[in-house]
């Protein structure tokens, strides 16, 4: 099966990643439906995508037929069985590795032989979910990055069972979607995770150990090495809460401590100070502007 021969998507999850998927799937002209765990959260990831998609038409990026036509290739339900007849399943759900598997179970026993069965994980191994299927050919890692619709980058993850079409499918679906894809083998964090997240955590240490304050480690990455964003407020981007849960499923795949995640991450976690989505991490976003957060240390 090349991607031309893929019609229809099914996306588990409409998160701020599985939203983005089903928004490019649609857009690319692909059929996509969505599951959710309830009627309300896909109905409200489509609302955002529609959103989003007007102000594409008011930039002139698109035409509002194009915004149309893309609304009306989506799909939402709350059943997993809706999903039996979809060519492709990307799932984008919370990473947890038993409820990834569950669905891929369930999903292995209704969809035809050809549906490609692929993860969004960014930690996990996929040889893990590729395991609890009766297809570990036909499992393949699809590593999109947020926002979706923004970020060019895919990475294709070959487990040790995908076979040359599933991965030569991905590889083309990836490139159909309007994405740059690059080749990862099967190890956790793949190739900008197993790179980002040492970088990240290193960052929290030196504000740990007093390096430098929050926005002194922020403003050296960014005047000394160019990067757009500083570490610190690329955690609060990311959330504080899914790098913590990033950094121990990589601790306990590797055992190095670069993947150690520091006390003041689990303390920031703990306290629910997850960042930009819930208005504090390393910064405070309650006013004008973000700034940086006095953790008392």
């Amino acid at each position: 099966m090349s991607a031309n021969k893929i019609e229809k998507v099914g996306v588990l999850g409409t998160g701020l990643m599985g939203s983005g998927i089903v928004q490019i799937c649609a857009q690319a002209g692909y059929t996509v439906i969505a599951r959710e765990i309830e009627e309300a959260y896909w109905k409200k990831a489509f609302e955002k995508v529609g959103g989003y998609l007007q102000k594409a038409v008011d930039k002139e990026k698109i035409s509002a037929d194009d915004r149309q036509a893309a609304l009306d290739r989506m799909t939402g339900t709350t059943q997993l069985d809706d999903l039996r007849d979809c060519d492709l399943i990307i799932e984008a759900v919370v990473e947890d590795i038993e409820i990834k598997n569950r669905m891929f179970v369930e999903l292995d026993e209704i969809c035809p032989e050809h549906t490609i069965f692929a993860s969004n994980t960014s930690s996990l191994t996929v040889v893990e979910m590729a395991a609890a299927t009766s297809r570990p050919d036909r499992v393949v890692g699809l590593h999109f990055f947020n926002p979706v619709p923004i970020m060019k980058l895919v990475e294709v993850v070959r487990a040790i069972t995908t076979s040359n079409e599933t991965f030569d499918t991905a590889w083309e679906f990836a490139q159909s979607v309007g994405k740059t894809p690059i080749a990862a083998k099967d190890n956790s964090g793949f190739v900008v995770n197993l790179l980002l997240v040492p970088y990240l955590l290193g960052a929290v240490r030196a504000l740990e150990h007093g390096v430098a304050s929050i926005g002194d480690i922020d403003k050296g990455m960014m005047f000394g090495c160019g990067h757009p964003m500083g570490p610190l407020t690329l955690l609060d981007f990311v959330g504080i809460d899914t790098t913590y849960r990033i950094a121990e499923i990589m601790f306990d795949e590797y055992k190095q401590e670069v993947y150690a995640a520091p006390p003041l991450l689990r303390k920031m976690h703990l306290a629910g100070y997850h960042g930009r989505k819930v208005g504090r991490g390393f910064y405070d976003y309650s006013g004008e502007k973000p700034v940086p957060m006095d953790l008392n240390l």
